[in-house]
């Protein structure tokens, strides 16, 4: 498809044959043995993951996910000869501030969900008027609803530069932008790439800090901590980062194929949120919004959407683009928009103020929550809304 500028009503409607595929699928899943350890230094644990197939078959309920989706607007439109899908919530604040808010891997639109009626809906959630938000949650091409790009070069910078222009198409002369995960490499490109209209960004993953561990502070404690859990992630949590950056198509055959093999590689992401999700199935003990069913909401829309390869392959874009910059030795560009940042402290590396004005000079709002962990809008969603207020509140009137 062109660039036709059309925004069209989205609906989803699942196949009856669809769901009784995917139970199938799972029934008939091979197991290995169970692990010779007591933690999850050798992967997804046996007992959790097959908890999580039988909740799945017998009582998980995914038209309850898609009547939750249809009860939003959704719409669709081609960028850049990708079919963009995403949800569109104004608020009943006319006065309200527009924000794109950018979902990360291994989440969707999913994890955002619970965000919705806190940012556009403040008096209802102890906040204001002024602290309202029209909402914009599109889906990552190649990931969720959204079609797979069918030519390379789709990195985090293609991305913003599509994300501006969808704000564009949909009338939003003034605006800001948040993401975490990939969201936040897709929120920080457009901060340095600056699109006329965009007053200012937030993210709470500091994404460059991998590429840059060697040149951050580590005096004080804090620092050396993360600097500690950082390291740790690049040797031993870096499993699922590695094949997605190198080989993302190999690990591709068996996300399409086995509902289990992609649950299972899905939960194995980070620490805190693996035994979160671990206790949610083996101890009915959710932290916060991260349910049984909102876990597998995201996950069965990866199956049902296929996107298992399409969306790894954004760290193989990525990790090319990087790798050529600095081949090249060209260093990003700056931010010139106002940056919010906020540390949550379950994050893969809980990033300490000094971190983030090392990437950000000048940050305009820093905050560490007491809570929530790398997915803190699913896990603490009226938590992470008042950080996205706070964060842009002084932007409402500039």
């Amino acid at each position: 498809m062109s660039d036709d500028n059309e925004v069209r009503p989205f609906r989803l409607d699942t196949p009856e044959d669809a769901i009784a595929d995917l139970r199938r699928r799972i029934a008939a899943t091979r197991w290995p043995t169970r692990e010779l350890v007591t933690d999850r230094s050798q992967g997804v644990q046996l007992a959790t993951i097959q908890e999580l197939a039988r909740y799945w078959i017998s009582d998980y309920d995914w038209r309850a996910c898609e009547t939750k989706l249809n009860a939003l607007p959704q719409y669709t439109t081609n960028i850049d000869g990708v079919e963009i899908h995403f949800i569109h919530v104004r608020s009943q604040h006319e006065s309200a501030l527009p924000l794109i808010m950018t979902h990360g891997w291994p989440g969707s639109v999913v994890e955002l969900l619970g965000a919705v009626g806190p940012l556009t809906d403040p008096t209802a959630h102890g906040g204001t008027p002024e602290d309202a938000f029209h909402l914009v949650l599109p889906s990552l091409p190649g990931y969720g609803f959204s079609g797979e790009p069918t030519d390379l070069g789709w990195d985090a910078a293609r991305m913003a530069q599509a994300w501006a222009k969808l704000m564009d198409r949909l009338g939003y002369s003034r605006y800001v932008a948040q993401g975490g995960d990939v969201g936040a490499a897709v929120t920080d490109a457009m901060g340095r790439q600056a699109p006329e209209g965009l007053l200012g960004i937030h993210v709470n993953l500091l994404a460059g800090a991998v590429g840059i561990k060697d040149k951050l502070p580590a005096s004080s404690e804090q620092e050396r901590a993360a600097l500690d859990a950082l390291k740790l992630f690049s040797m031993d949590g870096f499993g699922y980062f590695l094949e997605q950056s190198t080989r993302p198509q190999t690990v591709g055959y068996s996300l399409l194929d086995s509902p289990v093999g992609m649950a299972a590689w899905m939960l194995d992401h980070d620490t805190d949120s693996y035994y979160k999700i671990s206790r949610a199935f083996l101890d009915g003990d959710p932290a916060g919004g991260l349910t049984r069913d909102s876990i597998l909401d995201n996950i069965t829309l990866y199956w049902f959407t296929g996107t298992g390869a399409s969306s790894a392959r954004w760290y193989w874009e990525q990790g090319r683009f990087l790798a050529a910059a600095q081949a090249a030795g060209q260093a990003p560009p700056p931010v010139t928009v106002p940056v919010g940042f906020t540390t949550f402290p379950g994050e893969i590396w809980a990033a300490p103020r000094s971190w983030a004005e090392a990437v950000y000079p000048g940050i305009a709002y820093f905050n560490e929550a007491d809570r929530g962990g790398h997915f803190a809008a699913w896990e603490e969603p009226e938590l992470f809304s008042a950080e996205v207020r706070a964060a842009f509140r002084p932007l409402r009137k500039s």
